[in-house]
């Protein structure tokens, strides 16, 4: 089931990236106080009352030349509006209403989304008073919050939860493999859609961002369901929204939550860019199996060496997705297309692989004994037993003696020696530690 989608809105500086990192619990968004300092990260996962929902943190847009803040908010507000099941509207108590928050307020009212009002740098009882100038905006009760000190957040989620979609089950069962295909606008995911379905169940067109919505495309074969999931383009056009290809990442998420597999397609003719590497970075840390689909190979100039040469590069590139196999196909011609869906199978099966308790301890015992864990002031780590615990990704817990002194590093260690005896090819798994009770 897709997660909700709250988005943050609101002019540079009123601390849209402060509330993000509050409400995700990381600091993953930078924060400065300096306008439009935000980069990269734009997408996290929050909870509120048990229920997950995914956090848009709007403030990361990009434009070049001079005195175009207007333009700036109104393209962030059109994003979010597009994407945003509910939307945090944020003002700044010590500044007041501005020209920029009504030219937004404006445009949510058109949008007719549910609309929460946050006013945000009221640190103190006496700035209590300052949110009433907002009630002019036309957004109902505001409600005062600060980032700085996390006052009112959970007000402000609580009004959020209220305009949430009421939660239902997957339209699909669990014999379904579902695949999503994602990547940078233009790498050819519509095409490799229909090449995969051998007709044109999807528009194709030569420019980027022609796909409007995700779209699923039911089918069968050899006696093996499928769900293929084509993540949507940009819809906007133009210079401003070319600037902001990053948002194509906000899109992916939706197919990727709802995914089995995934399909990180690269266009093989332009290459690996940044892009690519935060799109595939959501699958890995959304759990999800995933395979590296470089398509356009058919346009590269080539020798024996080639393709060699590319896999290395996507190797160090994506050092954290080692584990997904590459293939390289071509969607025009179709060449190697008919490689992909046994691949699909078999990280899907891999992706829901269990192993028998007994079995795994006797791989770890093993590692173990070869290489034993660190110590730390005289006191080695002493790993009792491990188990998994789940699949989609498989999950492991190791109960030990002292959690704090599982390095990365051995952990990475065991990983390696796990993937060894069980393959898992396709597929993140996860790794924790736990202490060791005394009735366990």
């Amino acid at each position: 089931m897709a997660r909700p989608i709250l988005a943050i809105v609101g002019r540079p500086n009123v601390g849209k990236s402060t509330i993000f990192n509050r409400i995700i619990g990381d600091r993953l968004a930078i924060v400065e106080d300096k306008p439009g300092i935000t980069r990269d990260r734009l997408y996290g996962i929050g909870e509120w009352l048990n229920r997950e929902f995914s956090v848009i943190d709007t403030g990361g847009i990009e434009i070049e030349g001079e005195d175009e803040i207007l333009k700036s908010v109104r393209m962030q507000a059109e994003l979010a509006i597009e994407e945003a099941d509910v939307i945090v509207f944020m003002v700044d108590a010590k500044a007041g209403v501005t020209g920029a928050d009504q030219e937004v307020a404006q445009m949510l009212f058109r949008s007719r989304k549910p609309v929460v009002l946050a006013v945000n740098k009221v640190d103190n009882i006496q700035r209590q008073d300052d949110i009433y100038e907002f009630y002019s905006l036309g957004f109902g009760d505001p409600i005062g919050i600060s980032g700085a000190h996390g006052i009112g957040i959970g007000d402000m989620l609580e009004a959020a939860s209220e305009h949430f979609p009421e939660e239902h089950d997957e339209e699909y069962g669990d014999e379904v493999i579902k695949v999503a295909l994602i990547g940078r606008p233009n790498v050819g995911k519509s095409s490799l859609v229909n090449a995969i379905l051998g007709e044109d169940r999807v528009i194709v067109s030569d420019q980027a961002g022609t796909t409007r919505d995700a779209i699923d495309t039911p089918f069968e074969r050899d006696g093996q369901k499928y769900v293929i999931i084509d993540t949507a383009g940009m819809r906007k056009r133009g210079k401003v929204y070319e600037n902001t290809e990053k948002y194509s990442v906000m899109r992916a998420m939706k197919a990727i939550e709802r995914a089995d597999v995934v399909l990180v397609v690269i266009n093989g003719e332009e290459g690996i860019i940044e892009q690519d590497k935060h799109i595939a970075g959501y699958a890995h840390e959304a759990g999800k199996a995933a395979i590296f689909v470089v398509n356009k190979w058919d346009v590269v100039e080539k020798d024996d060496k080639t393709m060699h040469q590319f896999t290395q590069k996507i190797r160090d590139h994506f050092l954290f997705m080692t584990y997904a196999p590459v293939l390289y196909v071509s969607a025009r011609t179709t060449a190697r297309v008919q490689k992909l869906m046994p691949v699909v199978n078999q990280v899907a099966e891999q992706h829901t692989m269990r192993v028998q308790t007994h079995v795994l301890n006797d791989v770890v015992s093993d590692a173990v004994m070869f290489n034993p864990p660190p110590t730390d002031k005289g006191k080695r780590l002493r790993i009792n037993y491990a188990t998994q615990v789940s699949v989609k990704p498989p999950t492991f817990v190791f109960f030990v003696n002292e959690p704090d002194m599982m390095h990365f590093s051995y952990e990475r260690y065991l990983e390696n020696k796990i993937r060894a005896a069980f393959g898992f090819e396709g597929t993140p798994i996860r790794l924790f530690t736990r202490r060791k009770s005394d009735d366990e």
